[in-house]
């Protein structure tokens, strides 16, 4: 009871106060109170329920397990009971896929030709089942090859202005997820996919692959580099395209939380995804920022905040950011319009760490671009907080892999916190976070030893704060979002 009647009591000095001609005070002022209330210890909590759930789920709490469910019900639980209007939000996940027939691709015209299933192209599972006969038309497709993989094919949508809706879309692999080009592919109305190799020098040609991606609902297929090549060389050439196959569907739900007070009309959404992969517990991916942003949440349940503020948790994100690529993909443009950024964390707590903050401004020049204006505003702030700790930083792309991709896709400015997944530290980042240089970020990224004991606890409490900050600053003024 202390720490519910000393909140109180700050909450009505602050309220008792004039209000400040310049709005940023009051910001600051809430900042500073809720990064004292939101505690590593008390965030660690949640990661310590979290592994408690895996443990009695066999291990895991992926999309599709009760480990899952379970860890929804947690986090849906503790917000409810915090007074938050929570919603649980339903996704389609595959929760079984069966090839029951080898795929078939033959050229019909100008001339025939019948290419070897398993062998010149494979089935991209989880591919509906469909049977079509027609043109094919190329997609924004780089003949000959560039030295380096370089194709941007079906990764924008503007690649298929001018593409005939009925036709099947020949798109060259490089550079966007598979699952980009596909949904791009079926939204310009194709009948069918081909999606084949850049022909690089010692690049794996035809091979099977497991996209998660099904939502096109048409045939899909990878082929090798010469299949592409000699279908995009051949005008008018006609194919005929089968897949052979049994698609289950299973139901998963993000969590969503909103305060009660705020406007509607101007909402600052703080999402983590919730799922891990099925060989561990996902302390670290993303127990961590989940539970960061679930303790910032009940710590901030009675604050008066100008903005409506929207949790999410999300679901399946491991297997292709599903939960919040369909959120996204179900508001309409009004709601879209009405949230006025996104804040992802992702794995904030690895063990060998960096404080990684989403490159807003494409500062430095190299990889992806830029996110949509009032992106870089988002790095300056967070950037501030590290600053005023004397703590360094450094930026990261936004290369898609983590759940900000569906919102700067659609324009939604984004950013926020990493500290590193598979990838290895450098000698710079050790002079600057201490560390082992040549050693991965977190060693059991998507592993079993994903535990309670993976998490750093010191990055965990810092970025927890850093998390608290930028909520708070958000909550009350987004003056700095264009």
């Amino acid at each position: 009871m202390v720490g519910v009647v000393s909140t109180a009591t700050a909450l009505l000095l602050v309220l008792a106060q004039p209000v400040p001609a310049n709005a940023s005070s009051l910001d600051d002022v809430f900042a500073k109170l809720l990064v004292k209330q939101v505690t590593g210890k008390n965030a660690k909590k949640h990661l310590d329920a979290l592994q408690a759930i895996a443990t009695a789920n066999g291990g895991n709490r992926a999309a599709g397990t009760p480990g899952y469910r379970a860890s929804r019900d947690y986090v849906a639980g503790k917000l409810r009971k915090a007074g938050y209007k929570v919603t649980l939000d339903p996704i389609n996940f595959v929760q079984g896929w069966t090839e029951n027939s080898p795929p078939t691709l033959t050229r019909t015209a100008p001339d025939s030709k019948v290419y070897v299933p398993n062998e010149d192209f494979f089935t991209f599972q989880p591919s509906p089942a469909g049977d079509v006969t027609a043109q094919v038309q190329a997609v924004d497709v780089t003949l000959p090859p560039t030295p380096t993989p370089t194709s941007t094919s079906g990764c924008e949508a503007a690649d298929f202005t001018g593409f005939v809706a009925g036709r099947i879309a020949l798109i060259q692999r490089g550079t966007c997820p598979y699952a980009t080009k596909v949904l791009n592919a079926g939204r310009a109305g194709a009948s069918g996919i081909i999606i084949f190799n850049e022909g690089q020098p010692g690049r794996t040609d035809a091979f099977a692959i497991d996209i998660g991606e099904w939502r096109a609902g048409i045939p899909m297929v990878f082929a090798d580099f010469a299949v592409g090549n000699e279908l995009a060389a051949l005008a008018g050439a006609t194919v005929r395209l089968k897949v052979d196959a049994t698609l289950t569907l299973g139901t998963d739900h993000n969590v969503i939380a909103e305060t009660r007070l705020g406007n509607p009309k101007n909402v600052v959404m703080v999402g983590a995804h919730l799922d891990s992969v099925p060989a561990g517990p996902g302390i670290n991916d993303n127990g961590s920022g989940s539970a960061a942003i679930l303790e910032t949440a009940l710590q901030m349940r009675n604050y008066p905040v100008r903005n409506k503020v929207r949790f999410a948790f999300w679901a399946a994100e491991e297997i292709g950011l599903l939960g919040s690529d369909q959120y996204v993909e179900g508001l309409t443009t009004a709601q879209r319009d009405r949230i006025r950024l996104y804040l992802n964390f992702d794995m904030v707590a690895s063990p060998n760490y960096a404080y990684k903050l989403y490159d807003g401004d494409d500062s430095d020049a190299v990889g992806s671009p830029a996110g949509p204006p009032g992106s870089a505003q988002i790095e300056q702030q967070l950037a501030r907080f590290f600053d005023r700790r004397g703590l360094g930083h450094v930026g990261t792309d936004f290369d898609g892999r983590s759940d900000y991709g569906p919102f700067i896709a659609v324009g939604i400015p984004a950013g926020g916190i990493f500290t590193g997944a598979e990838g290895i530290k450098t000698p710079a980042e050790q002079a600057l976070f201490g560390g082992t240089a040549g050693v991965a970020y977190d060693v059991c990224y998507h592993q079993a030893c994903d535990t309670i004991s993976n998490p750093n606890l010191t990055a965990f409490d810092v970025n927890a704060d850093a998390i608290a900050d930028s909520t708070a600053r958000y909550a009350f003024n987004t003056n700095a979002i264009p």
